[in-house]
């Protein structure tokens, strides 16, 4: 009988390349520090599924077929009776799809996929649970919490994923949910649970059967310091989609976004709040976000934003003084920070006001990030507010793009943003001007189309800011 043979490689923890020796920078994705050692067998062998001709079916042996013959079917989703989750997903859970949701530990991610299987469960689907951190009796205690199950929730308490993929064959449930990727580890993989070889082996072995057997799998992905899915790379590209679940763990809210989807439309996200009882679906995000919302106060401008098809009304806040250092300090929550300084630059070139000397801190309320450049008009009109500190009328939104030349550019669906805005009571709204000639319907809702931030400002501030821009320039 041979002797298995081991060999030494090093694996990047960041993109998954493969080194005969340890190096300083990974040559794929050019990062420092990251290649760890772990120890391979040469007679593991690997098999290779291809999908058969009905695009649904593994086959290992077959061959090359002609796209006229591959028949195509309609996605038969399952909806999860939660609103916001099958909007993530698009529609609803795809058929042999393999769906990586990653998040900070304590955000609540085995709560809500929890719920998700209890939803189902009363739909009739026949769900198992594969847990590799928990035991029985903690899921049976954060089960009771939730709510009442159907018979058709199983629970399996495993890491060894032979054992779990001969339970997934044996029980051919319609939903599996894998909680973590990180605990599982393939008895033929010599390296550690968690290390580039096993996670990426693991969800090679669960790919093959979500496809195999029709069935519509769940992996929870551990996240590293920097918000990423931790592992290679190549993990995200393995499955049908990726979603993260946000949000600060010491706020009631938590945001589910989809950053990839083979089956929808990218950046949709769905908005929950974490009550005892578990995650309760928001079901209007914006009111929610513009709750205790000051209304007499400076620097504070309601802003529109667009999160995949949904628009989001959110609140931007500025806090501007003057410096008592020679650097002048700028801090941003929740949008781009050099954003905020290109427009800073913009204002005091463009329309005169001296930031220069001036602090600046903006805030989007609510803990939302938001990198949608359709918010930079209403960050220019309150980091003025701040400075002039001058309140605004507090029924006005305001959305558009900003340029170097200080002009307000055009955004996408422009009239889904004013419907929002006219819906939670707002009256006026300041807009790219060109926006402005593309709305048919506005109904009560007073619209300023605007072609410069100077023309924005005037709209604001009024006579005032003429005299403030005079005094500036000379």
């Amino acid at each position: 009988m041979a002797r298995e043979k081991l060999t030494t490689v090093y694996f990047c923890q960041n993109c998954g390349h493969e080194s005969s020796k340890w190096l300083g920078q990974c040559p794929g994705c050019k990062q420092w520090n990251t290649l760890v050692e772990e120890t391979v067998s040469k007679t593991a062998s690997r098999s290779t599924a291809q999908p058969d001709r009905s695009g649904w079916g593994v086959s290992v042996n077959s061959g090359p077929v002609r796209l006229s013959e591959v028949t195509v079917r309609k996605e038969d989703r399952i909806l999860t009776g939660n609103r916001e989750f099958d909007r993530v997903l698009g529609g609803g859970i795809v058929q042999s799809s393999l769906t990586l949701v990653g998040g900070d530990p304590g955000i609540g991610k085995s709560t809500l996929l929890l719920q998700i299987c209890r939803l189902l469960a009363q739909r009739g689907q026949k769900i198992l649970y594969i847990s590799g951190e928990e035991s029985l009796v903690q899921i049976k205690m954060r089960a009771d919490r939730i709510g009442s199950f159907q018979d058709g929730m199983l629970l399996l308490c495993e890491t060894k994923l032979e054992t779990i993929a001969e339970a997934i064959r044996f029980q051919r449930p319609g939903i599996v949910v894998i909680d973590s990727i990180q605990t599982m580890y393939h008895e033929h993989v010599s390296a550690a649970p968690g290390s580039v070889s096993q996670v990426r082996e693991s969800t090679g072995t669960l790919l093959q059967l979500a496809k195999g057997l029709g069935i519509s799998v769940f992996i929870v992905g551990h996240v590293t310091k920097e918000g990423t899915v931790a592992g290679p790379r190549v993990l995200e590209h393995m499955v049908d989609a990726v979603l993260y679940f946000e949000g600060d763990r010491h706020a009631s809210y938590r945001i589910l976004r989809g950053v990839k989807n083979r089956f929808g439309s990218t950046n949709e996200i769905g908005v929950f709040e974490m009550r005892e009882e578990g995650l309760i679906e928001v079901a209007n995000p914006s009111e929610y976000m513009l709750s205790g919302r000051p209304e007499e106060a400076s620097g504070s401008v309601v802003a529109c934003s667009l999160e995949g098809t949904r628009p989001l009304l959110i609140e931007i806040q500025a806090l501007v003084c003057r410096s008592n250092f020679g650097i002048p300090r700028r801090q941003t929550i929740g949008t781009d920070f050099n954003r905020v300084n290109l427009l800073m630059a913009v204002l005091e070139k463009r329309s005169g006001l001296q930031l220069s000397g001036c602090d600046a801190y903006v805030n989007i309320t609510g803990g939302m990030k938001i990198l949608e450049p359709a918010i930079d008009l209403g960050i220019v009109l309150a980091v003025v507010s701040g400075y002039q500190n001058q309140s605004v009328n507090p029924r006005m939104v305001a959305f558009g793009e900003v340029g170097l030349s200080g002009e307000v550019r055009a955004v996408s669906m422009a009239q889904q943003r004013v419907a929002e805005a006219e819906k939670l009571g707002f009256d006026t709204c300041i807009l790219p001007s060109v926006s402005a000639k593309q709305i048919q319907k506005a109904g009560n809702m007073k619209l300023l189309g605007v072609r410069t931030v100077q023309e924005a400002i005037r709209l604001l501030l009024g006579k005032e800011f003429t005299q403030v821009q005079s005094t500036a320039n000379a």
